[in-house]
């Protein structure tokens, strides 16, 4: 068994090679930019980062690095004309989705998207970046290159009046503001991601909360909800705590904690409050025990 599925990814190796160049040299920026056009069309499971990162390369290497990041759920590959059939088989069949997008044409039917796709944030700006860059390059060439005569410069300098004590301002600051200098950290609503019914009724009850019935991506993790007023991400934890032996419960925050840790640094590294929401006393005391940094809320209206 062992035997034939590494014959069958040996040739599933094959097949990918004679229908997809291997070059690993990066590649001009007008294939960067046609990546970009390309990888827009699936959807992304990380909002294109990955594709933004590995832009630069051939498409093939760029669709071996980000393939993971594919929002599986959501795509289907076939292969109509049986180019990749060895893939089917054995070892290789998960082979099968990149060897027919890596390859140079997508044959038509081949890559079925489930749903409508929203291009990824990370994607579209890189493909605005790049079109303001193209757009500034051609002004750039098309614009005479004159330099003004003495009379100009001495009349430009004279135009200018010295600024007095009532008229000068303090400079404004050019600094960018704190999302456009970090796109992640923009807020992003989108669907529910695991949990169940009773966990997102109990977040969408949150007090102020801007987006019921909607997660908030945010640096990269979905927070169960955002009070825009307050600058303040929730994540809710609906287990049933007090149900559980002392030695249970023990283990059960300190299994949990670390990643309660982890989400507290997402959101404070882009400005926000984070807080966590519990359903009894008893569960907040024990991870205040713990981590007593951590802003922990009884949530009484679950």
């Amino acid at each position: 068994m062992r035997f034939n599925a590494c014959v069958a990814l040996l040739l599933f190796l094959v097949a990918c090679a004679s229908s997809t160049p291997s070059p690993t040299r990066p590649v001009p920026q007008r294939s960067r930019v046609a990546n970009l056009q390309r990888a827009a069309t699936l959807p992304w499971s990380d909002e294109g980062r990955c594709v933004v990162r590995e832009a630069a390369q051939p498409w093939p290497v760029l669709v071996e690095q980000c393939f993971h990041a594919l929002d599986h759920d959501r795509i289907r590959f076939k292969d109509p004309g049986g180019r990749c059939a060895v893939a089917s088989t054995g070892a290789a069949a998960m082979g099968i989705g990149f060897c027919v997008l890596a390859a140079p044409e997508i044959v038509v039917g081949a890559v079925i998207v489930v749903g409508v796709v929203v291009v990824g944030i990370a994607i579209k700006e890189a493909l605005d970046a790049a079109k303001l860059k193209g757009s500034s390059s051609e002004v750039a060439e098309r614009a005479p290159q004159m330099k003004p005569t003495s009379q100009e410069h001495s009349a430009s300098r004279k135009s200018k009046p010295e600024p007095s004590g009532q008229d000068w301002f303090p400079p404004v600051p050019t600094e960018p503001r704190e999302q456009e200098r970090c796109p992640e950290c923009r807020p992003i609503p989108g669907p529910p991601r695991g949990g169940n019914d009773p966990h997102n009724e109990c977040a969408n009850k949150i007090p102020g909360n801007n987006f019921p019935g909607l997660n908030v991506l945010v640096n990269g993790k979905s927070f169960d909800a955002l009070v825009l007023a307050t600058r303040t991400l929730w994540e809710i934890k609906t287990d049933d705590f007090d149900k559980h032996s002392p030695h249970s419960q023990a283990f059960f925050v300190k299994m949990k904690l670390p990643e309660i840790q982890r989400e507290k640094r997402l959101a404070e590294a882009c400005g926000y409050i984070f807080v966590v929401g519990v359903r009894s006393a008893a569960h907040k005391a024990a991870l205040e025990r713990l981590d007593p940094n951590l802003d922990i809320v009884v949530m009484d209206w679950c």
